[in-house]
């Protein structure tokens, strides 16, 4: 299912965007991430990277958001990109769970040719737990986040989701 949010905009539902996975976990961090890419078939890549996280012990999947076609921005002269939100739980630090993430773009073939290029899956970290990290290789919560249609949409509509079913169990701040 589809729905159009403007000329530029689409929401896109399947059997894992938006979903309801976990609703309690004994994992020490909360961790949403974004997700996007435009190379491949992106929905399948997704599905095959949700299948991945379920079955890696080191995460408990809690829900995901809609995904959202969207134009690219930085570099436009590639195709639209497809994005959501993915919100997890973990034990392993900031840094390793980074390391984590980028083993998993590069299982699915993420290449790093330059800055906003074309790409398979791109992970971003954007809140973890309630930390603030600034360093060369990691900042939290991710740069411009507050900015990114890419973003702010599919977050919305999981604050939304949330907010219909009190059956989640967590509580997050959103702002």
């Amino acid at each position: 299912m589809k729905k159009k949010l403007s000329h530029k905009l689409t929401l896109f539902y399947s059997s894992n965007f938006p979903q309801k996975f976990n609703s309690y976990s004994q994992k020490k961090y909360k961790v949403t991430i974004g997700i996007g890419g435009n190379i491949g078939n992106t929905k399948k890549i997704f599905d095959k990277l949700i299948l991945c996280l379920r079955k890696d012990a080191r995460f408990t999947l809690l829900m995901t958001s809609p995904l959202l076609k969207n134009p690219p921005f930085g570099f436009l002269e590639q195709s639209d990109f497809l994005n959501g939100i993915i919100r997890l739980q973990t034990n392993l630090c900031p840094n390793a769970f980074l390391k984590a993430m980028q083993r998993y773009e590069k299982k699915f073939g993420r290449k790093r040719s330059f800055q906003d290029a074309p790409r398979t899956l791109d992970i971003d970290i954007i809140f973890f737990d309630n930390k603030k990290i600034n360093t060369e290789n990691l900042i939290i919560p991710h740069k411009n986040w507050a900015n990114r249609e890419s973003v702010i949409i599919p977050l919305k509509r999981m604050k939304n989701e949330r907010k219909t079913k009190k059956s989640y169990g967590w509580n997050e701040r959103w702002n």
